[in-house]
């Protein structure tokens, strides 16, 4: 049996040597973000956030609802730093978990903070000039506020992705490593559930575009309380005569068909009228032609109880998106 060379190492010591190098980078990585990331909270909440407090510039409630729990979660960021200065990363990370609701709560309020930025810059000419003069200070570098407003989240993510590579790179014998892993766990969680507001507050969006390309009382409240997939002109295939174009809207449970208005009309020209609302639990689909991806584009079939549509595009990769839309809507309304 032969034996290791001189200063030869074992794999288990070179793995272990691989994981302390992954996790002495990722922690030096960790420490500069952070004091980066600190100082520009500390930017916006030292010249915008106290100095509007203290103007009076904009009003409390619009104040709260631009900034959120801004100086809350530079707070934490505060308390956090510390720690990884000293290199206790886990006992750090697992007190920063006692602050992750701040991340929800701001991740909440995105919309309404975007919708009062705009507001009060069009409206508000104090507001507006206070903001051009902060922006123009040296500190920001070029920087704009609706540049750092998204930060917060922006940073949250960046939280995760350190806090897993951290406890995927400690020795399960490290004193911090349940420290590690339990904040890695409630970190993902709660990037889960801020992820989940960005896609509700995204579709809800997508609906209040669609329902003001709707008109006619058939039309009101007709989309409420659904999810958006997606939108785009095909041509209805009648048994005669040519085929029509019209407007679909493909949501989770249903697929509209609308009909442009007249461009001429007075009131409700660039809008259109539903005229038909397909529930996708009952809809069986089927590719006629265009499974090739040639340039010919295809046709697709759709089956319901009392209906059958056959529905054309010229364009084969707009009609193979439809298709996968199509077929995701029905496979998830029969889970």
């Amino acid at each position: 049996m032969e034996s290791p060379a001189p200063g030869a190492r074992c794999p288990v010591q070179e793995q272990r040597a691989r994981w302390e190098r992954k996790r002495s980078c990722t922690a030096r990585e960790l420490l500069e973000t952070e004091r980066r990331y600190q100082e520009q909270l500390g930017l916006v909440a030292t010249y915008f956030v106290a100095i509007l407090r203290a103007k009076g510039t904009l009003r409390p409630p619009e104040r709260q609802a631009l900034f959120g729990p801004w100086e809350l979660i530079y707070g934490a960021s505060q308390q956090l730093l510390p720690y990884l200065e000293g290199g206790r990363w886990g006992q750090g990370l697992e007190g920063f978990c006692n602050h992750l609701e701040l991340y929800t709560q701001f991740a909440a309020n995105v919309e309404r903070s975007r919708t009062i930025l705009q507001e009060q810059l069009k409206k508000n000419k104090h507001f507006r000039r206070f903001v051009r003069l902060q922006e123009g200070r040296p500190e920001f570098a070029g920087l704009q506020l609706q540049d750092l407003l998204p930060l917060p989240l922006q940073r949250l993510q960046q939280y995760e992705n350190f806090a897993v590579a951290l406890a995927e790179n400690t020795s399960p014998n490290s004193p911090d490593h349940k420290q590690l892993t339990r904040a890695a766990q409630l970190i993902s969680e709660t990037a889960q559930r801020v992820h989940t507001i960005a896609q509700k507050q995204k579709n809800e969006q997508h609906l209040q575009r669609v329902q003001a390309l709707l008109s006619g009382r058939q039309a009101k409240g007709l989309i409420s309380g659904r999810w958006f997939l997606r939108q785009g002109w095909l041509l209805v295939v009648p048994p005669r005569g040519e085929p029509r174009p019209r407007m679909f809207f493909l949501f989770s449970d249903a697929l509209l068909m609308a009909k442009p208005r007249p461009p001429l009309h007075l009131l409700q020209s660039g809008t259109f009228a539903c005229r038909a609302l397909y529930p996708m639990a009952e809809c069986q689909l089927h590719r006629v032609f265009g499974h090739s991806g040639g340039p010919c584009g295809g046709l697709l079939s759709l089956s319901f109880p009392h209906e059958k549509l056959l529905l054309m595009s010229t364009d084969q990769e707009e009609l193979s998106h439809w298709y996968h839309s199509l077929t995701l809507a029905i496979s998830s309304q029969k889970n």
